[in-house]
């Protein structure tokens, strides 16, 4: 049993912390919205006033936060997680950041004594439910294995990415290729109705060819071929991560120009008002464009 500090409690920090206390973890927890620390304390989770408090309680301390400068406020802030943690301690960042960011708060935890690492996630809201999220972990060997046990606590998948910040590095070129393809097969699949082609007609053929991929084979079924654009990942956070990914890319010196049209994609999405939306919503953007619907034939 270890005393786990969770901070951020969200549509994916709430039930990933959930799964630690479940697990038998002893929980620590702070949010800024009340709902959400009462749903845990209702489970059995201590609740504290700050990050502060929250890493003075705990023997490794997570945060999950929607944008660098959050985790920046709550990390290095004067009532924040470096005030407040304990020497040996761990301090595992499991917010959309990027590698920077990462390694600009390790400074500090490791002049506190402490250490960090990151460990960004992949899948859905529901795998966050079920504890079977992919975990992408940065950070030294020796770390990384002493908070294993409270990282399979959320997850099931573990990558290894390499140093610290390389979890953070996996996570933001996942993420833009992720949302490259969703817009890229909105387009097409948009333009091939729109020239007298069935979705069924279509996915038929791509299965076949260099054209498939998870994106068609898995979530746009799961949601966009079906309407439902309800947030899960929201339009707003994907285009969050393209933003790091492709600052990333600039600064070393690289050019991105498919990903730089998919991050002004979804800027006019935003624009739109559609940036609460799942991102699944570029669909239908394309769709209203195009002045057709893609919908898979019911059987």
């Amino acid at each position: 049993m270890t005393d786990v500090g969770f901070i951020g409690l969200g549509t994916m920090g709430g039930p990933m912390a959930m799964n630690v206390l479940k697990k038998g973890h002893r929980l620590t927890v702070f949010d800024v919205s009340p709902k959400a620390v009462a749903r845990l304390t209702a489970a059995g989770a201590r609740s504290a006033d700050s990050p502060r408090a929250v890493a003075a309680a705990s023997d490794v301390v997570i945060t999950m936060l929607p944008d660098a400068p959050d985790v920046e406020r709550v990390a290095l802030g004067a009532d924040g997680i470096a005030a407040g943690i304990r020497p040996g301690a761990i301090y595992i960042d499991m917010s959309t950041v990027d590698p920077d960011t990462t390694q600009n708060v390790a400074r500090t935890i490791a002049a506190k004594g402490a250490h960090m690492i990151d460990s960004p996630v992949g899948k859905t809201a529901e795998h966050a439910v079920s504890g079977t999220l992919t975990l992408m972990v940065g950070g030294p060997q020796d770390i990384v294995a002493r908070a294993r046990p409270v990282l399979d606590c959320m997850g099931t998948d573990f990558i290894h990415c390499g140093a610290l910040g390389m979890g953070h590095a996996m996570k933001i070129v996942n993420n833009l290729l992720a949302t490259t393809l969703l817009e890229i097969n909105s387009e097409v699949l948009a333009a091939g109705i729109k020239a007298g082609l069935t979705l069924d007609t279509m996915t038929a053929v791509m299965q076949k060819t260099m054209a498939w991929n998870n994106q068609l084979a898995v979530a746009m079924p799961a949601r966009p071929f079906a309407g439902d654009f309800a947030p899960g990942f929201m339009l707003k956070l994907a285009h969050k991560d393209c933003r790091l990914a492709l600052t990333m890319i600039r600064k070393l010196g690289l050019a991105a120009p498919v990903g730089e049209a998919t991050l002004a994609a979804c800027a006019d999405g935003i624009a739109q008002g559609a940036g609460e939306n799942d991102v699944g919503v570029l669909l239908k953007l394309r769709e209203e464009r195009a002045g057709v619907t893609v919908r898979k034939t019911k059987p």
